[in-house]
């Protein structure tokens, strides 16, 4: 049997358990070329609430009754004659918020586990670690000595990026939510500093850690965090817009940033990015992550929770803040 989580309505404001409707169905017969998935992992990342937004967006929204499109690690345990794949192959793709996932193959890569542990597949060689090695050295134009500037720094992919600017000879400076997400910045990752938007004003962390300004603004958040950043750029500074968690699930129109004429006066620009339009570069991102991983000079943190039937109240944990570096959920052992 297969428990699955459907989406039961377009949401307005928060989730809650009505959006989503949970089943449990049969697995049904293999049709030739198909191949059976036995999900372990589930990634919970916060695009998925755009997902389930009615409208147009980079990509086509989940429909009612559809299952619940995420990101999956796991095992191919049933193959009807397929060329790619044979039983005992770990595999990645979008098997959906289900414990078993039955397809043809296609969007599923083969993963190895002697190189990187499977969740590892869902973070930082997954779609987050993609995010962040793109954004930060393709969007961003990365420089050595640039002041780098991070929002949702102890998220998935800020986190992320903020270690690869170090690699790459930045400052670095994070904004997190607590001084226990802060400390992880600071402590554990190698940021040069950490300013705590729950206990802390921003304006006055910006100008006690980023004195001569920032020329690179990577922002997983929008809101009035956007605005403050938007008064330190340097000329010819460098605006990432990756994500605006802080306006997802807002029941009015997002709020844009007042402070936007800097851009003007600093030369400086504001770009967008979906990870989506460097599939192509992927292999080489990967290649640099685990040279990296292997050398010591990054690090990933996963945040694993369990119970298929708990995928709201986890996947709520992405706009709480309950969480460090990448969440996801455990669906089978």
């Amino acid at each position: 049997m297969n428990k699955q989580v459907l989406l039961a309505e377009h949401p307005s404001g928060l989730p809650t358990k009505s959006t989503w409707n949970y089943q449990t169905v049969e697995i049904p017969e293999l049709s030739d070329g198909e191949i059976l998935i036995k999900n372990y992992y589930i990634s919970l990342d916060p695009a998925m609430r755009g997902w389930i937004r009615e409208g147009k967006s980079y990509i086509e929204p989940v429909e009612v009754g559809a299952i619940m499109r995420a990101g999956t690690v796991g095992e191919v345990i049933k193959v009807n004659n397929h060329s790619k794949f044979k039983v005992g192959d770990f595999v990645c793709g979008w098997g959906g918020v289900q414990q078993y996932s039955v397809t043809n193959g296609k969007g599923f890569n083969i993963v190895d586990q002697t190189k990187a542990a499977l969740e590892c597949y869902l973070g930082i060689v997954g779609m987050p670690g993609m995010t962040a090695y793109f954004g930060i050295l393709k969007v961003a134009e990365l420089k050595k000595g640039d002041i780098v500037l991070v929002s949702g720094a102890a998220g998935a992919v800020g986190s992320l990026v903020g270690q690869i600017a170090k690699i790459k000879g930045c400052r670095v400076v994070g904004i997190a939510g607590g001084k226990t997400k802060c400390d992880y910045l600071t402590n554990e990752l190698g940021f040069d500093a950490a300013i705590d938007y729950k206990n802390d004003n921003i304006y006055s962390g910006l100008k006690a850690h980023c004195p001569k300004g920032i020329d690179v603004f990577f922002d997983n958040v929008g809101g009035s965090i956007l605005d403050g950043a938007l008064t330190k750029l340097r000329m010819n500074a460098r605006v990432v817009i990756c994500g605006a968690i802080s306006q997802y699930n807002t029941t009015t129109k997002p709020k844009g940033p007042s402070n936007y004429l800097s851009l003007l006066v600093n030369r400086a620009s504001m770009k967008g990015m979906v990870v989506f339009d460097y599939q192509e570069q992927y292999p080489d991102a990967i290649k640099d992550y685990m040279k990296w991983i292997q050398a010591g000079l990054i690090k990933s943190k996963e945040d694993i929770y369990e119970g298929i039937e708990n995928f709201n109240d986890t996947f709520l944990r992405l706009f709480s803040g309950d969480k460090i570096g990448k969440l996801i959920l455990k669906v089978n052992d």
